[in-house]
């Protein structure tokens, strides 16, 4: 882990959530807090999005001060449209619309935006692969994935993932439509929903998510429990305040030091 660097406003251990994983020494995991930041409104502190109508300024003074505070050059931002688009961190340039990104690189930060939807980081076992995959519904049942798994080019046995912070199961309330999403791939995935009514269920992401892995033979699964509907003073949900800013899911592997 980054030690703090004292001219920022973001504390590296307070104000970030470290994936707790059993990753390579080199490998950074996390996924930013609302704590930190410089915007305003709806949108304090650290928001890291430029599409969700805060100013810009802060925006970029936000990026920059997360920058800063890891000693890292900044991510490719993308642009994501909830599909199953996966790009090489070495060529993409910012604002590619895609919704998962990975690298091969040392010090190249992929990064994914997230305010309920499920962000997913990866790794592989030798510390030579990184990814990160932004997962609404929409995505998940399309196969985002699968795609990312695909773009690693790594054996299953040798990736582990980890879950940041999505709305919980006790909040994330769907249509049929979703569930005939998710089940008619595979009846399993009946077991990650709960009926609430006749047209409604409550969808549990981080089992979707882990069905889904482990259908591609990847055991190694970490992270999941948060609650970014409910936990109001760490993250942001879009589904619960509409006008909200973005964290944002990093990961990287750090050069020898």
């Amino acid at each position: 882990m980054q030690k703090p660097n004292s001219h920022s406003l973001i504390d590296t251990e307070s104000d970030l959530l470290w994936a707790d994983w059993p990753a390579a020494d080199n490998i950074r995991a996390l996924t930013t807090t609302k704590a930190g930041g410089v915007s305003q409104g709806p949108f304090s502190q650290l928001n890291l999005a430029d599409h969700v109508d805060d100013n810009l300024s802060h925006v970029e003074k936000n990026r920059q001060l997360i920058s800063q505070a890891l000693c890292i050059s900044q991510p490719v931002w993308l642009k994501q449209v909830h599909g199953v688009q996966v790009v090489n961190a070495s060529a993409a340039k910012h604002h590619a619309q895609a919704d998962a990104i990975y690298s091969d690189q040392q010090e190249q930060v992929c990064a994914v935006l997230t305010a309920d939807c499920l962000p997913l980081l990866f790794c592989n076992r030798q510390a030579s692969r990184v990814a990160a995959a932004h997962a609404g519904w929409r995505g998940l049942a399309g196969g985002v994935i699968e795609a990312t798994v695909a773009a690693m080019k790594q054996n299953a046995e040798d990736i582990m993932v980890w879950l940041g912070p999505a709305i919980g199961p006790l909040c994330f309330e769907v249509g049929q439509d979703v569930y005939d999403a998710f089940v008619s791939q595979d009846h399993g995935a009946a077991k990650a929903f709960t009926k609430t009514d006749s047209r409604h269920y409550l969808a549990d992401i981080y089992q979707l998510a882990t069905l889904r892995l482990n259908r591609l033979g990847i055991e190694q699964v970490y992270g999941g429990g948060l609650c970014t509907y409910t936990d109001e003073e760490r993250f942001y949900s879009f589904r619960k305040n509409k006008i909200s800013g973005r964290m944002a899911s990093m990961i990287w592997m750090s050069a020898p030091e």
